[in-house]
């Protein structure tokens, strides 16, 4: 069983002479004005939640792009500051881009045009030449942040994620020696997909100027292999999954990522959780019987609107439920500099609008939104308070959503129903499967998940737990590194 200990021991005997260095869009702690005074934030999201703990245990230094109003007052003359706060596990380096260079590589050329390329979620990408520009600009200024790392410790890169796909090319550039690998953290789209994209040929070298390049599952590795063949000159060894390129062999492996099983586990069951979990009824505005919950960032590949439809459609032929069943959306906003992002929010509103008021009765409706952020007690106080966790996502590279109420889910209560079309579909069989884009299938599954008897809901939950707890992260981690060693 893979655990820090394991994680340690294996890096302490792996990489005593490197130096471990993770490079992502996203820091996993900012810091942030409170008046006067300057708190540290953990940032939400997928990314961080899965490699801080991996960070905690491996030490090194983390690169990040800086998105708190207080990080300048706080980094010294490197840019560096030592995070946890009073933990001082590792360091974090940020990198300082410019509102323009911020709005064309990260609003721009990452959330306009990778994102909805990757996605199948039937929005067109944006391809503006000005946004590329600065998505190189950038990628050149967390390369070149690296670099400022070297020392007589040989590099260990670890790139995140679509934002930097062209990093790894302008490290090698300054150091051919340098060991470097990329996870991509979304889906990986057909050939048929991928080739409408202009800057593909630098986009697919980029790629391949890593020694080890990750995905979740095999598809996405399937495509990215077709991807090479039909678009590069390049040679697609399909038996070893490995391409090579300009005399450089890349391997492409696919490492379904995880969550910190034990400690989700340990703190869902802390005594200020369990205070809250007897609280929120109490808290919750409308009256319910029966609590289904879903947390998302907001985004058009989540599937909220389809979501409340569905939950539209569960009311309508189910009337029994009505007065009984609430939908608590909790959403964390995010690209609101978007247009697509607005409209997205005025579409959720309204139509949650509308569902509320064709059921309100008295001091019940259906439908709760909540988008302010809330504590971490208060988060896992959910996952083990709701009957049914709802993953709609219209599609997704793993979604650690669904892991996370499997770890949280203590008590056994709760049913995850969870999207065919996310990565986690794959691994947690025994959830309720469902296809959002099937309105009166996913009304059907709300039922199925309410009147499910407890034992079998048990035992479907019991076994996810243990595939979880096999699977954790710390698993992903050594499994990704004794793989770049072998290369």
């Amino acid at each position: 069983m893979w655990d820090k200990k394991t994680l340690q021991e294996l890096i302490k005997e792996k990489f005593t002479d490197y130096k471990f260095i993770v490079v992502s869009n996203r820091q996993p702690y900012s810091f942030e004005y409170a008046g006067r005074k300057i708190k540290c934030v953990k940032t939400i999201g997928g990314l961080v939640t899965a490699i801080d703990p991996v960070m905690q245990t491996a030490g090194g230094v983390w690169v990040a792009y800086s998105s708190g109003d207080a990080d300048m007052s706080i980094v010294d003359e490197n840019n560096t500051v030592k995070v946890p706060p009073e933990k001082n596990l590792y360091l974090e380096k940020l990198v300082f881009l410019s509102k323009e260079e911020e709005n064309g590589y990260y609003y721009g050329y990452a959330n306009q045009a990778l994102w909805p390329l990757c996605h199948i979620a039937y929005r067109q990408p944006v391809f503006n030449n000005a946004f590329w520009e600065h998505y190189k600009t950038a990628n050149k200024k967390f390369a070149e942040s690296v670099v400022e790392l070297f020392d007589e410790q040989k590099p260990f890169i670890w790139l995140q994620d679509y934002h930097l796909t062209l990093c790894a090319k302008y490290i090698k550039e300054k150091n051919p020696n340098a060991i470097i690998s990329l996870f991509w953290h979304i889906p990986w789209p057909n050939p048929e997909v991928f080739r409408i994209c202009p800057q593909k040929l630098e986009i697919l070298e980029g790629l391949l100027s890593n020694d080890l390049l990750g995905f979740h599952i095999k598809y996405h590795c399937h495509n990215f292999l077709s991807t090479c063949e039909s678009e590069l000159e390049a040679k697609v060894d399909w038996e070893e999954s490995a391409v090579t390129y300009k005399g450089h062999k890349t391997q492409v492996k696919d490492f379904p990522i995880s969550v910190d099983f034990e400690q989700m586990s340990e703190m869902a069951s802390a005594e200020d959780v369990t205070k809250k979990v007897e609280d929120l009824p109490s808290e919750i505005d409308p009256p319910y019987e029966i609590l289904a919950l879903s947390i998302d960032r907001v985004d058009y590949t989540k599937g909220i609107v389809e979501k409340i439809r569905a939950v539209d459609r569960f009311l309508e032929k189910y009337p029994q439920y009505q007065k009984k069943f609430i939908f608590f959306q909790k959403g964390a906003l995010s690209r609101l500099h978007i247009k697509t992002y607005k409209n997205l929010i005025d579409e959720i509103q309204s139509v949650a609008e509308e569902v509320n008021w064709k059921y309100r009765s008295g001091n019940w409706y259906p439908i709760v939104l909540l988008n302010s952020k809330i504590d971490y007690t208060t988060h896992l106080a959910l996952y083990r308070a709701c009957d049914l966790c709802l993953v709609g996502s219209l599609h997704d590279g793993m979604n650690l959503v669904a892991k996370e109420f499997i770890s949280a889910n203590v008590d056994l209560k709760g049913m995850l129903l969870l999207s065919k079309f996310t990565g986690a579909a794959r691994e947690l069989k025994e959830a309720v499967l469902i296809n959002p884009y099937d309105i009166d299938s996913v009304a059907d599954a709300i039922k199925l998940a309410i009147e499910m008897p407890s034992d079998e809901k048990k035992e479907r939950i019991k076994k996810m737990r243990e595939n979880i707890q096999e699977n954790n992260i710390y698993k992903w981690a050594g499994k990704f590194i004794n793989n770049l060693v072998k290369i």
